[in-house]
């Protein structure tokens, strides 16, 4: 009777339900047709609804973790006082620099202002350019016959008299007048090497460097564009 009841039912059979431990052992009650009996066979479950949560595991704080801590800290504070620092370095930067432009300027408005108020030494100081024209195109035929007449016998000419004149009142830095001492010094060569010496070659070199001088000089003082041709 027990045989037939099991082979026409489920082959599974549950006799025992979960319990409130933790761990339950389930029966299962089911017929071998091969072996023509009935087979046991308990199963242990894990109850995980009612498993306390394991602890959780604790912190550990270690010497090389807070020396690691620090060290970070301490640089991310390093860089953010650098960052803070080169922004204050920049803005004074940009203040010394403002400053710079304002008196170039102001230097620049007062220079036109001597220019525009001295025309006498203007005009000297074109004669200068045509004188040193002419000298140069002797030059370049190497006739320093015409050359010397034009410079004249010496360095105390009127022409260059009335030059200085001009070359002092128009100099305001010590760039121009070392420029305006080695145009003076080259002329005294070239007059030496034209009219005294009658030496080709060094009149030539003379007269570049005194040409150079004076070119530096004027493009310094803002004459150049005052000046018809330089």
């Amino acid at each position: 009777m027990a045989t037939n009841i099991l082979s026409t039912s489920n082959p599974f059979l549950l006799t025992n339900s979960f319990s409130s431990s933790s761990f339950v052992t389930p029966t299962y009650v089911y017929y071998n047709p091969i072996m023509k009996c009935t087979v046991k066979r308990e199963l242990t479950l894990c109850k995980a609804a009612n498993q306390p949560a394991p602890p959780h595991s604790p912190i550990v704080v270690t010497k090389r973790g807070l020396s690691i801590s620090f060290i970070t800290s301490f640089v991310l504070s390093l860089a953010s006082k650098k960052n803070a620092n080169a922004a204050i370095l920049e803005a004074d930067d940009d203040e010394e620099l403002l400053e710079k432009v304002k008196r170039d300027r102001k230097k620049r408005l007062e220079k036109q202002g001597v220019i525009s108020s001295s025309k006498q030494e203007t005009g000297y100081l074109q004669d200068l350019v045509y004188k040193l024209s002419t000298v140069g195109q002797a030059l370049e035929k190497n006739d320093l016959s015409a050359a010397g007449s034009v410079l004249g016998g010496n360095a105390d000419a009127d022409w260059v008299q009335r030059a200085n004149i001009a070359f002092n009142k128009l100099s305001s830095s010590p760039e121009e007048k070392t420029e305006v001492d080695s145009f003076n010094s080259s002329l005294a060569s070239l007059i030496s090497s034209a009219v005294s010496k009658n030496d080709v070659e060094s009149s030539k070199i003379a007269f570049v460097s005194s040409a150079t001088a004076f070119e530096k000089w004027t493009s310094m003082t803002g004459l150049a564009a005052q000046l018809k041709g330089l």
